[in-house]
């Protein structure tokens, strides 16, 4: 079975075509800059040959045109026709409550996807316009929506609820949701299978680390808690978002500022973070290379990046009553061994104990990190969202 899989952002499209008989990926890239001037189309064939297309892209069915051309095109195509393609699985971001799992699109689930757009209003929309554009484009190709927040909805109430009015839960569902979730049930998935332990008796906490950033608790399978909450600022220090911050903070800042929610939520969301912090960049590769040059900012910013992560870990420890494995993944937990390394090695508390010179030279592969001797295991887990998706949308459609 051939799957696209599509990933819709505000101003971008992020797609992958799988064969999913094969396990083999045919083709890959993304369209960047919709609506606005420079837009263009990067695409990689499963060969590696890559390509770029540059268009006037004003919008999210203009760019999946591009996307379904360049993959049936005889120069840089992975399929003869359109016809080859048999299901489209998308990236959800938020599924609220009504959602715990993946479901085939139909009108009815479109419509209860619309309806979480009050509390996703900058990921729903452009979700759904990817939606909106297969139906039009593909109008006879089965539909699966993967729901970023639907493997946290095994959280107990106490581990999601806020301690506000419980009438603002019943009126206006606020709650912790969490985010990352097709990623953190990929890894700690696949690292019981690259470990052979029992995915169903294991007690797991994963670190998807990048520029956006949630550690998850796992238990025997289940998501248990999650550090990111009704949006995905809370949390972990991210690459421009604050993550956890004292709410009086919020309401000084807008007195004192004279600054409404809006631009408050701007300031938390993509002016903070470690590009706040540092005042260098929201790339930790640069953050690195201007600690290199003495930079204090930068290194004060890497600190609290660092320290954030093992103090979730630490946490979600206590919430587990114990950890088998802890699993890094992501952009930075997959490549960046320094941040490995500075949130291990206060963990030895834990039992957590790993071999320093393997992780100096592990960037962007499985391996085990741990030495024979560590109480826990760690691991690297490349993250691999679409073909999580794949998995579930080809699943759905067997059984239907």
């Amino acid at each position: 079975m051939k799957i696209l899989v599509l990933n819709c952002g505000s101003s971008s499209v992020k797609y992958k075509l799988l064969d999913m008989e094969t396990n083999e990926e045919l083709g890959a890239g993304g369209v960047e800059k919709i609506g606005m001037k420079g837009s263009f189309l990067k695409h990689v064939r499963g060969d590696g040959q890559k390509v770029m297309l540059k268009g006037e892209i004003l919008e999210h069915q203009i760019a999946v045109e591009y996307i379904l051309g360049v993959l049936t095109s005889e120069k840089h195509g992975a399929i003869a026709s359109l016809d080859e393609i048999q299901a489209v699985g998308h990236r959800v971001v938020h599924g609220g409550e009504k959602f715990n799992s993946s479901v085939l699109i139909t009108e009815e689930v479109i419509h209860k996807i619309e309806e979480c757009i009050d509390i996703a209003p900058l990921h729903n929309p452009p979700n759904l316009a990817g939606i909106r554009a297969i139906e039009e484009l593909l109008p006879s190709v089965p539909q699966v929506a993967v729901f970023d927040t639907a493997f946290h909805q095994t959280m107990p109430d106490y581990a999601y609820m806020y301690g506000i009015p419980y009438s603002l839960y019943t009126k206006y569902g606020i709650r912790r949701y969490g985010f990352h979730g097709t990623s953190h049930r990929y890894v700690s998935k696949r690292a019981c299978e690259f470990l052979n332990l029992d995915y169903n008796n294991t007690k797991i906490i994963s670190a998807h680390i990048g520029n956006g950033a949630s550690v998850c608790a796992i238990e025997n399978g289940k998501s248990i808690d999650t550090s990111m909450g009704f949006t995905p600022i809370e949390g972990l220090m991210m690459g421009t978002r604050s993550g956890d911050v004292d709410l009086g903070v919020v309401t000084f800042l807008m007195e004192k500022e004279m600054i409404g929610s809006h631009a408050v939520s701007t300031l938390f969301n993509k002016h903070s973070g470690v590009l706040g912090v540092s005042g260098v960049s929201s790339d930790m590769r640069d953050i690195e290379n201007a600690i290199a040059e003495g930079n204090e900012r930068a290194k004060l910013a890497m600190d609290m990046y660092e320290y954030r992560i093992r103090k979730y870990i630490g946490s979600y420890a206590a919430a587990l009553g114990g950890v088998d494995v802890i699993i890094f993944t992501g952009g930075v937990g997959e490549n960046q061994t320094r941040t490995r390394q500075i949130v291990c090695e206060k963990l030895g508390f834990m039992g957590v104990e790993i071999d320093n010179e393997l992780n100096a030279k592990s960037r962007g592969k499985e391996v085990l990190l741990s030495t024979p001797s560590s109480k826990v295991k760690v691991v690297v887990i490349p993250t691999d969202e679409e073909f999580m998706i794949a998995t579930d949308t080809m699943e759905i459609l067997h059984k239907k």
